[in-house]
């Protein structure tokens, strides 16, 4: 392995491992709120790319510009599903029925897409796809550092967002102790509400950092699931700065094991982390108690 390919091995590891935290994020929001395990978050992440590859070709313009379209449209739609759908499950079977709930969900939007668009890959074509700069002999294509710079932004708002508003201290609050935040006059309903339409907002970005660089298609969603699950829970259910860490983690070492193994065993290190994880510290390797974990 000579050092401009391992360079840039750590290099696009670590690009994409700020988009897996980003997305991670979102989930850790589901979760952290109301204990739901949002099956359908990657799902709603391929609808975003297919948005974005959609606008793109109706205006020609920049896919990022359809963020402003997608950004609110998804918030609006986590608001909604929370407060008419998943705000209705038992309390007791809350986690079990949320899965099946929002598996559902997925796939609705995989068969929509599907229908619309048939099961044909899609690409969005820009005029900066095939650009890259180089840096100590690794070449980074423009794409890739354009998604990362997106979540990094989106996280960086995000945590602004939590730590220094009002709402921010009440999602908190409503993620580490619900009836204590209801004693003190928070409306957790409302805010549950409100932190799902956040978290789906998330899948909206990184949708649109997705479809910078991938080819997308319906059944994509199936792709991701699982190395984002895994990295929530390697993370610490409930824990974004967790979450961010272990997908930085994980995204590093999987670029590096595609190197002498390929891209598809390379991701393998997903599921042996998450394994490795279960076994010895199920609550994660970065996160403590809900109450701790912002």
């Amino acid at each position: 392995m000579s050092l401009s390919l391992l360079l840039q091995s750590l290099i696009l590891g670590l690009l994409l491992g700020g988009l897996y935290a980003l997305l991670a994020a979102g989930l850790t929001l589901y979760f952290g709120v109301m204990r739901v395990v949002m099956i359908a978050h990657s799902a709603f992440l391929i609808l975003a790319a297919y948005l974005a590859w959609f606008f793109t070709k109706q205006t020609g313009l920049d896919p990022l510009l359809s963020l402003f379209i997608t950004v609110p449209l998804f918030f609006a739609a986590g608001y909604v599903m929370q407060r008419a759908l998943l705000s209705r499950l038992r309390p007791a079977t809350l986690t079990m029925m949320s899965v099946l709930l929002t598996f559902a969900i997925a796939l609705v939007i995989e068969g929509g897409l599907g229908y619309l668009f048939s099961g044909t890959q899609r690409r969005i074509q820009l005029g900066y796809s095939g650009a890259s700069l180089e840096l100590w002999g690794a070449r980074i294509a423009v794409v890739k550092l354009i998604a990362f710079g997106l979540a990094a932004i989106s996280l960086l708002a995000l945590f602004l967002l939590l730590k220094k508003t009002r709402f921010g201290q009440a999602l908190r609050a409503t993620i580490q102790h619900r009836e204590a935040a209801q004693l003190l006059g928070i409306d957790t309903d409302r805010i549950a509400g409100f932190g799902f339409g956040l978290g789906l907002a998330t899948a909206a970005v990184g949708g649109t950092a997705l479809a910078l660089d991938a080819t997308i298609y319906p059944s994509l969603h199936w792709h991701w699931i699982g190395p984002l699950m895994a990295i929530i829970v390697i993370g610490g259910l409930g824990s974004i700065p967790g979450a961010a860490i272990a997908a930085m983690i994980l995204g590093v070492t999987q670029a590096l094991l595609q190197i002498p193994m390929g891209t598809t065993w390379a991701q393998t290190v997903f599921y042996v982390a998450l394994f490795a994880t279960l076994m010895f510290r199920p609550q994660g390797f970065f996160g403590g108690r809900l109450a701790q974990r912002f």
